[in-house]
């Protein structure tokens, strides 16, 4: 099984990208959505999270705003964080791709923004990288409400576009249209059945 690892910087369309790879017929494990599972109401990452961040959890449901606030620019706080998430995330991509290889899935994308950060390119054959132009993306995530500053606080912890690109097997271009983006999905993916 060929396991591809999708990565890009906040706002550069991964989820959009991880989409067309779906509609053509390539599983895809979102790393973002498990975190969003882990820290649901009562979820699995809860008591860890009220024990490691008083205050941020009340009657079994994380205050989301509230814990940003308290780990950006906290490095110390981050690696807490990280230390408690990324071993429930990786978790949750085993038993995906497991559910992959019983399911004789010639390819499966995983799709984990910190691909680099949490040593996730260790564990996948092909690394492909969204990007877009950095006043696109800061406009694509102002639109889900979050302020400049907040922004560019997590871009400043994520390994920079410039690096992911030069690291790529595949860059797909996700800031001149859809089309353009899936354009470079197809080729990726009419390579894979070569």
């Amino acid at each position: 099984m060929i396991v591809l690892g999708l990565t890009g910087g906040i706002g550069m369309g991964k989820s959009t990208v991880a989409r067309m790879f779906a509609a053509h017929g390539i599983p895809c494990f979102n790393a973002d959505e498990a975190v969003h599972r882990l820290q649901a109401p009562h979820g699995i990452a809860i008591p860890a999270l009220a024990s490691a961040f008083p205050g941020t959890v009340q009657n079994g449901v994380l205050n989301r705003a509230s814990l940003r606030a308290l780990v950006l620019g906290n490095n110390a706080a981050m690696r807490r964080l990280e230390s408690i998430m990324h071993p429930l995330v990786h978790a949750e991509e085993r038993k995906f791709r497991a559910a992959a290889r019983r399911a004789r899935r010639h390819a499966v994308l995983l799709d984990i923004p910190l691909l680099f950060e949490a040593g996730g390119h260790r564990r996948v054959q092909r690394i492909l990288t969204v990007s877009c132009p950095r006043d696109v993306q800061i406009a694509r995530v102002r639109k889900r409400g979050l302020p400049l500053a907040q922004i560019e606080a997590i871009i400043a912890r994520q390994t920079p576009d410039a690096e992911k690109r030069r690291r790529a097997d595949h860059i797909i271009p996700t800031g001149l249209s859809k089309f353009v983006a899936l354009q470079a999905v197809r080729r990726i993916i009419q390579d894979l059945r070569k």
